[in-house]
């Protein structure tokens, strides 16, 4: 069935409500963006997860939508604490996948003649592919402590500093976290993963900052033209994904038993208040605060990594984080609805926070700036900073698209790059890359996601975050 739209204005489309549809679908997407291959896969994804008990407003997708599992990737949805529904397929498989960017006190002259032997020793040193195993090896009683502290547990033994919990999206931990609802399964598949980057389109880049768009938000955040950055994105590994695996199959089996009709049965889910969703949302939020903790990690071995090759100390590299963001997960969080302040479960699987100047939840010196949002493009073009923003809050329960998203399926992208040289395509641009895997290169080349520039055009034109700064990357490590 072919899903039609209508046109709201330049940057948002609604799908108004049929059959069994509670509320309307809003895209926010340019007329260009709705042209990819599997846009009525993700439509009817969009118009299925409106079906579902207590969604508050509209089932939103942003404009790197594509068709996931159950919900669609870049889908925002929200639903009411005492009566609506939470699903594994609304957060992904990999909790808590995010990303988190560094600056540094350099430019890129003084590191370009070093360039290769740095993204060497990164590949060297920081483990990535699948199955691959760190350096921090976990006893259980430790697992549980980083499934429960998450960042902080890194920082108490010594890999990182407090600042960087206050630039850390939630401090990076979430509060209900509870061990005992993970299996031994999970447990086990976390316990030596723990500090890598992990497959697929997961990675480290080296970047500098080309343009700067907002010179008194780039200022606030400590950005300037030319300086060298630090982008790492990974999630929860092999954990995160037995979690989501584990609950998917409970939450199959009580279908049902449930009151209404699912659309989907990927949509698979529980009531919030009942006994198996809350024994989600507290394993959930154990993965979470794994992931988090592994970007710390990985943050850190970087730090070190950079000063050796570089060979310079860490007040000369000046290196700090900016922001960590999170974007497959499910928040408790209170926003306003119609006017009155709800309690709602806000489900964002590719999509991200989206902040404004003043949010409670806004540590230091953001509090009064707004919150850093990290877009990451593909290798071969972009990456973007943007500023949460007040519209957010009031439209999309405070969320904004988290990449450029896929136009090519990993099996279409291989065909395409048959005959190609990819990393020779990307040398002859500047930027340096090593790779795990024999297809990975393919199968992340640039011409498989859409143009980043054309998604954070449409979330800054809609207003529901704003441009701060773009980074070129000149050097990348892909898992």
């Amino acid at each position: 069935m072919t899903i039609a739209l209508k046109q709201i204005d330049d940057y948002r489309w609604e799908i108004p409500r049929t059959g069994n549809m509670r509320v309307p679908g809003r895209i926010y997407a340019s007329s260009s963006l709705l042209t990819a291959a599997d846009s009525q896969e993700a439509f009817t994804q969009v118009s299925n997860v409106a079906t579902l008990p207590g969604i508050v407003t509209a089932s939103l997708a942003m404009p790197d939508m594509h068709w996931g599992y159950g919900f669609p990737i870049g889908g925002v949805a929200a639903f009411d604490w005492e009566t609506g529904v939470i699903s594994p397929g609304g957060v992904g498989y990999d909790i808590n996948c995010g990303v988190r960017l560094a600056a540094t006190s350099l430019t890129e002259p003084e590191i370009r003649p070093k360039l290769e032997s740095l993204v060497n020793a990164l590949y060297q040193n920081i483990p990535c592919g699948v199955g691959s195993t760190g350096s921090v090896k976990l006893s259980t009683s430790d697992e549980k402590q980083v499934l429960k502290t998450g960042s902080r547990w890194a920082v108490r033994n010594g890999m990182g500093e407090e600042a960087d919990l206050d630039h850390t999206e939630d401090g990076g931990c979430l509060p209900d976290a509870d061990p005992s609802e993970v299996s031994e399964r999970a447990m086990e598949r976390g316990k030596k993963q723990l500090g890598t980057l992990g497959s697929g389109n997961h990675f480290l880049e080296v970047g500098v900052v080309d343009t700067i768009f907002d010179p008194d938000i780039a200022r606030g955040f400590g950005i300037f033209e030319g300086q060298v950055t630090l982008m790492l994105h990974s999630g929860s590994r092999g954990l995160g994904y037995q979690v989501c695996d584990d609950f998917l199959a409970i939450m199959n089996k009580l279908s049902h038993k449930l009151d209404f009709h699912l659309a989907d049965r990927q949509l698979a889910c529980a009531m919030i208040a009942s006994e198996e969703g809350m024994r989600y949302f507290k394993a959930m939020a154990c993965a979470a605060n794994y992931a988090w903790a592994n970007r710390q990690i990985l943050m850190h071995h970087s730090r070190r990594i950079m000063e050796t090759v570089l060979g310079i100390g860490p007040k000369n590299l000046g290196f700090r984080l900016i922001y960590d963001v999170c974007h497959n997960i499910a928040k408790k969080e209170v926003h306003e609805i119609n006017g009155k302040s709800q309690t709602l479960c806000v489900h964002r699987k590719g999509a991200t926070r989206s902040f404004p100047p003043g949010h409670p939840s806004l540590r230091g010196n953001y509090r009064h700036i707004g919150q850093p949002v990290i877009v990451p493009g593909d290798m071969g073009t972009a990456s973007y900073i943007l500023v949460g923003t007040d519209k957010a809050m009031a439209e999309t329960f405070g969320s904004t698209c988290h990449g450029a998203g896929r136009v090519l399926s990993r099996t279409a992208a291989q065909k395409a790059s048959k005959g190609r040289s990819i990393h020779r395509e990307l040398e002859d641009k500047g930027i340096l890359v090593r790779w795990t895997g024999r297809s990975t290169l393919s199968e992340e080349m640039p011409d498989a996601y859409k143009d980043v520039s054309q998604v954070v055009e449409v979330v800054h034109g809609a207003g529901i975050s704003r441009k701060v700064a773009r980074l070129r990357p000149i050097a990348v490590v892909k898992g």
